[in-house]
């Protein structure tokens, strides 16, 4: 299904693929997560409770927002452009660009942990990485 040259089956498995791989870094790297956020109040997802869900939820529309975003922007590098290549320079273009840079600042400004920021800024990497290339492989048509 495409419109406006956006594949948006391709967005909606990206936004998956994307989500997972934050469960999965996450889940790894939870512990050294929450050390980083020591004094800072927690991590406000652990158990199960509504809150916990909604933060998930929040976790999936971002991922959401973000492959919308990133079709958009490999899609318009041209026709023939969108390849598994180029939606993974392009992921990890506008990942330097904005999320890196968005990150680093506000946990600086925040006074938190190094570890935290390279946690937080690793995940998104990899979740813009598997969406520009789900992206890039699915194409526009």
């Amino acid at each position: 299904m495409v419109h406006a040259g956006i594949n948006h089956l391709a967005v909606l498995i990206a936004a998956v693929g994307s989500w997972l791989v934050g469960a999965v870094w996450y889940s790894i790297l939870g512990k050294a997560w929450g050390a980083a956020l020591e004094g800072v109040g927690g991590n406000g997802a652990s158990g199960s409770t509504p809150r916990s869900a909604l933060l998930f939820i929040t976790a999936f529309v971002a991922d959401l927002v973000i492959s919308y975003i990133l079709a958009g922007a490999i899609g318009h590098l041209g026709p023939g452009q969108v390849t598994l290549k180029n939606g993974v320079i392009s992921a990890a273009i506008l990942w330097l660009g904005f999320v890196a840079t968005t990150v680093t600042v506000n946990n600086a400004f925040a006074g938190r942990k190094p570890s935290l920021t390279a946690i937080d800024a690793g995940h998104w990497l990899l979740a813009m990485l598997c969406a520009g290339a789900i992206i890039g492989a699915m194409g526009t048509a």
